[in-house]
């Protein structure tokens, strides 16, 4: 039988692109620790378990955005990885834990020959905002055990870096039972907003696609503007509690553009159904633009965010990677 994993060494983790520490603004303050830096962050709980030759720290930190629970690894030469977890999203991994701790009692001893040509013998994926975590049951020459990796996407590119830890599987159990201590101690509510957010919309001018997707992260729900023409991508971000004053821009802009072409308005703030169609005439390709921006900003302001604020119409890109990046 061959040798329970006694280690991962690099040959494994680094077979991808992997980064050991991400500037991770939506949990983690950078430079906060200690007692320094602008966000205040402070270690609330720690817990450290030695599976193997591997040491894991579990730490429970709180700054101005909430809770999330660091989970860091540290290998037989001293290599740290880590990942960051909201504490909702801890709770889901730990329920992942214990379906992946009964699959490994149920199995045989290793055997690496006859495993799946990927080594993989059960795997889950957990997304939360712009977060990805791909759990992976696998099996190799060393034995068995469960990599977790981290991506997070950015504005810059659709799938960030990668950052992941290898739990030996014998170890599965008693992970899940310290992550549980840990969530029955500070519990696993995010905070925000408790409601159903309005779904998406999208139009077309000319050659060009305009997405609206209402999104929420730990700083709050937003909007997500996305211009696409070909290959061609660019999005900006607006925060909800500016979508009033944008209403309101947008109101004035298409009040003042009805003026100079001699058009009528009945109101200062959002075009209304009689005149959307001749405004928009008037406006142009550009003018559209303006008017379904301003349908959807006082939609999402004016009317609630329920479900029934927006018309079902799926945008296909899904929700903004992160608030004011």
């Amino acid at each position: 039988m061959p040798k329970e994993m006694d280690s991962l060494e690099s040959t494994e983790l680094n077979r991808e692109n992997v980064v050991d520490d991400l500037d991770d603004t939506d949990l983690s303050d950078d430079g906060a620790t200690d007692g320094g830096g602008g966000g205040a962050e402070k270690e609330l709980a720690t817990k450290m378990l030695q599976i193997q030759s591997k040491r894991f720290y579990l730490d429970v930190k709180q700054n101005r955005r909430g809770r999330f629970i660091k989970v860091a690894e540290v290998g037989v030469a001293g290599r740290k990885s880590r990942l960051l977890l909201a504490m909702s999203t801890a709770a889901e991994f730990r329920d992942h834990l214990t379906h992946f701790s009964e699959l490994y009692a149920k199995l045989g001893p290793p055997h690496p020959h006859n495993a799946p040509e990927d080594g993989k013998l059960k795997s889950e994926v957990i997304i939360k905002d712009n977060r990805r975590y791909y759990l992976d049951l696998k099996e190799n020459s060393r034995g068995r055990f469960l990599r977790v990796s981290q991506t997070i996407a950015t504005m810059a590119m659709r799938t960030g870096p990668r950052t992941q830890i290898a739990i030996p599987a014998q170890g599965l159990i008693e992970f899940r039972d310290c992550l549980t201590d840990l969530l029955i101690e500070y519990g696993t509510d995010d905070g925000g907003f408790k409601g159903e957010l309005p779904e998406g919309r999208h139009m077309r001018i000319e050659d060009k696609i305009f997405y609206f997707d209402i999104g929420q992260n730990s700083r709050g729900i937003y909007m997500r503007v996305s211009e696409v023409k070909n290959n061609f991508r660019a999005a900006i971000t607006l925060p909800e509690k500016s979508w009033p004053k944008f209403r309101d821009m947008f109101g004035e802009f298409v009040t003042k553009m009805d003026a100079a072409r001699g058009l009528s308005s009945n109101s200062t703030d959002t075009p209304n159904a009689e005149n959307s169609d001749s405004t928009a005439q008037a406006l142009g390709p550009v003018g559209e633009g303006i008017l379904m921006g301003a349908e959807a900003l006082s939609m999402g302001a004016v009317g609630g965010l329920g479900a029934s604020s927006f018309p079902s119409a799926k945008s296909g890109l899904g929700s903004s990677s992160a608030l004011n990046e």
